[in-house]
């Protein structure tokens, strides 16, 4: 369609007519009546009658090359506002095995991609290997050094291509020539050599320049237009170059034919075609020309070295072959970059070294350990560093370079009561304990010297202990000791000499726990430091718990401790003594006083006068005394359903966890399933509170505990029937009507209800078993179930059978 319109807009200009529409009109109008199929005769007599003026028309044709430039990224070969080239070659496309496949265009590519994915996925077929040697193989493939040099995203080798254009560069169809004449005559043409090889100048005709290079091509338009243009001088540059097709053979990730620029080089061709695979070599990449080997490329060169070593620049129809791989030698251990290297056969182990980095830091330099296969079995080489230059490596090997002894040639070391502890050279300065003690700025103000302790290595390795009195040796009383290679000498402090000492205290003080002992500590001291005394700490009684330490007794006592008591006045002064210390260890007591007494609160809610929280005046408050102290119950209380909720405590707890691992326990088949019982945090208490108010003081006046909620619910004129009945209901309350009234009521018994465990459960909390009370207000009436029963299976009739067959034959013989 662009050729079209283009022919269209040049037939418009040449033709010069005025016009008499807008520019969005003509552009409109011109495609529309290309898209309708009208030819372009056609078109240009309708714009001929319309009238359209060449001022109008150029407008029209550079909007529309600009718009163009944007849509498609490059400039027409018509256009020459730009002189820039830019890359028309293919794109790099992301080589990975997800998207491969979706990515590639053209048929040969997607073979090209069938065929890697074969060479990648080989392993995986049956050809003998074990899964362990095939991990080996996969793992050694991965780590293979540079070859994920083409495979980077930021390093594509892609041309640069607005240098100034080499002399040597050879013309051929596709090729941009901008021939540019200044001096008498001002003019520039930019010509696309065809597929013949020519170039057509305006008013001269075609001109053969394919196959000559830019300066022979430039001499020869000066020698062919220079009769034309005697005033004026000649230049011819190269605008946009043209493209090249080269094959990528061999070992690649997508081998095939790829488009590039005609700067491209043999880089940027492996990178296109998604680097080198895992069998493809790095070190002899070749290219052909014509059938002739014209350059060979190692990609070591350019990683270790920087020397784009054979990245020639290549031509139409090159083709670059990558070889399978010849060597890959691995290094491991002590070195600044342990890898799988492809190596040359005439590389040595110096060579793979420099690859590596270099020795680390750590790395024992003087040989190394080589593994190596023949062919027949396995074979160990030990290379000494005279001889790296010298060995070479083969396919398979591995070297190995072993860290360095974790030892010391000329090392002591101080530990312990010394300014300086550490480790020390021995040699000039240092040779003694003495000369070590003065290195190490001597001893400290709490060290022990009397008895230090030298750690000492014998030839086998193993340790040996010299005591030493490093006070004699210091102030000259005693001889000086010569100290050896990796000599430790540990000085301990006074502390060391003992345990560490503790004073541990309990009871009603802000911070009980244990503290660090020191030395004449008394009792009020003890209690300051751990925060003084609570309020609810007596002083009437504090105990001094000791322990009993005779190192030289020589029977076992039946006294383990020893026992103090005290009384705390003003000021923490206990008893007017002031000799009283305690020692190590020992443990003391602050009891709680039995005149305090912490608030206990209860509640009462529901229909009483003044709901609320209550404190209890005495230990035995009862529920008549919480009524009165809320002002009395309301009118519309109904005091019968009155019930308290209790708080379990720890001792309640307990009792109902052991009872429920005894329920758990039994077989019997009624068992309550305990697994689905939850204790709770609370408990309802069955009372009468209409008793307890009529007589306070009597039994049913039940006294409080902290926590209780007492309830006092309005009066509930209906009845709960609930389990195993037809249709659980709740009815009116009828007085005097019996149980089986309201169980009627729930349609009756369900075929397995237990209708003699029938129970009642009253507003109060209270319970009653069928029949023993009667129906009130409130109350619920709960039916149980049988359990089901588990039908007899044959071989359990069978089993039967046989043991009563038995048990017969033997009483017939006992009859007999």
């Amino acid at each position: 369609m662009k050729r079209i319109l283009f022919a269209l807009l040049l037939s418009i200009i040449s033709m010069g007519a005025s016009a008499q529409m807008n520019d969005s009109q003509v552009m409109d109008y011109i495609q529309s009546a290309t898209k309708a199929g009208k030819s372009q005769g056609q078109i240009t007599a309708q714009l001929m009658q319309r009238g359209v003026k060449i001022d109008q028309i150029r407008k029209i044709r550079n909007k529309y090359n600009s718009e163009n430039d944007k849509k498609n990224g490059s400039a027409d070969d018509t256009n020459t506002n730009s002189k820039l080239r830019k890359n028309n070659g293919d794109k790099p496309k992301e080589f990975t095995n997800s998207n491969l496949s979706d990515k590639f265009d053209n048929e040969n590519n997607r073979k090209a991609y069938s065929k890697y994915n074969r060479n990648s996925n080989e392993l995986d077929e049956d050809e003998g290997l074990e899964e362990e040697e095939y991990e080996k193989e996969k793992d050694r493939t991965k780590k293979v050094f540079g070859r994920d040099i083409f495979n980077n995203k930021l390093l594509s080798f892609e041309p640069n291509m607005n240098i100034a254009t080499p002399s040597n560069y050879v013309l051929g169809p596709g090729d941009q020539v901008v021939i540019n004449i200044y001096g008498g005559s001002q003019s520039e043409q930019t010509l696309t050599i065809s597929p013949e090889g020519t170039v057509v100048v305006p008013n001269y005709g075609p001109i053969h320049l394919s196959g000559l290079t830019v300066a022979r091509a430039n001499a020869k338009l000066r020698r062919t237009l220079g009769s034309r243009y005697q005033s004026s001088r000649i230049s011819t540059s190269v605008g946009q170059t043209r493209t090249i097709s080269v094959n990528v053979m061999g070992e690649v990730k997508v081998p095939g034919t790829y488009t590039l620029s005609a700067f491209a080089t043999t880089f940027h061709a492996l990178y296109m075609a998604g680097g080198i695979n895992d069998l493809g070599t790095l070190r002899n990449i070749k290219v052909y020309r014509g059938g002739r080997l014209i350059s060979v490329v190692d990609v070591y060169e350019f990683i270790m070295n920087g020397r784009l070593a054979g990245n020639v620049r290549l031509q139409d129809n090159d083709v670059i072959v990558v070889s399978p791989y010849d060597c890959l030698v691995q290094i491991t251990g002590a070195v600044k970059r342990p890898m799988i290297y492809e190596m040359r056969k005439n590389e040595s182990v110096a060579t793979i070294l420099k690859y590596a980095g270099g020795f680390a830091s750590n790395a024992y330099k003087k040989q190394i350990r080589l593994l190596r296969a023949n062919g027949k079995e396995k074979q160990v080489y030990t290379i000494d560093e005279f001889d790296m230059s010298g060995f070479k490596v083969m396919d398979g090997d591995t070297l190995r370079v072993d860290s360095i002894l974790d030892r010391y040639e000329n090392m002591v070391e101080v530990r312990g009561a010394v300014f300086r502890p550490g480790l020390y050279q021995l040699g000039d300065q240092i040779t003694t304990v003495r000369s070590l003690i003065q290195q190490a700025q001597g001893l400290t103000e709490e060290a022990y010297g009397k008895h230090a302790v030298i750690q000492r290595m014998k030839e086998d390795r193993t340790k040996k202990t010299i005591a030493v009195d490093i006070e004699a040796i210091m102030n000259g009383s005693a001889a000086d000791i010569p100290l050896q290679n990796e000599d430790v000498i540990f000085i301990p402090t006074e502390a060391d000499k003992i345990k560490a000492r503790t004073l541990t205290i309990h009871g009603e003080v802000q911070f009980p726990g244990t503290y660090e002992y020191a030395d004449n500590t008394t009792i009020e001291d003890f209690i300051v430091q751990a925060g003084g005394l609570t309020d609810a700490a007596s002083t009437a009684k504090v105990d001094v718990s000791r322990r009993i330490l005779d190192p030289s007794s020589t029977y076992s006592s039946k006294k383990i401790a020893e026992t103090f008591t005290f009384t705390l006045e003003n000021g923490l002064i206990i008893d007017k003594t002031n000799d009283f210390f305690l020692q190590p260890y020992d443990q003391v007591y602050v009891r709680r006083s039995p005149g305090f007494k912490e608030q206990r609160n209860v509640s009462i809610e529901g229909e009483a006068l003044f709901p609320g929280d209550y404190t209890l005046t005495t230990k035995n408050m009862r529920l008549s005394e919480l009524v009165k102290a809320a002002g009395g119950v309301t009118q519309e209380a109904y005091v019968k359903g009155a019930r308290i909720e209790r708080l379990i405590n720890e001792e309640e707890r307990l009792r109902m966890e052991t009872l429920m691992r005894t329920i758990k326990g039994q077989d019997d088949k009624d068992t309550i399933k305990t697994e689905k019982i939850d204790l709770g945090d609370t408990y309802y208490v069955g009372i009468n509170l209409e008793k307890a108010l009529k007589n306070p003081g009597g039994n049913e006046d039940i006294t409080l505990r902290e926590g209780d909620r007492l309830f006092i619910p309005e009066y509930n004129a209906t009845v709960k029937i609930s389990g195993d009945v037809m249709y659980p209901n709740t009815v009116s309350y009828i007085e005097d009507k019996p149980i089986s009234y309201y169980i009627n009521e729930a349609g009756g018994y369900s075929a397995r209800a237990k209708k003699s465990k029938t129970f009642i459960v009253y507003q109060n909390g209270k319970v009653s078993v069928k029949g023993k009370n009667k129906i009130e207000p409130g109350c619920e009436i709960i039916v149980p179930s049988k359990p089901k029963k588990t039908p007899m299976s044959i071989t359990s009739i069978l089993s039967i059978g046989t043991t009563l067959a038995s048990l017969a034959t033997v009483i017939v013989a006992l009859l007999k």
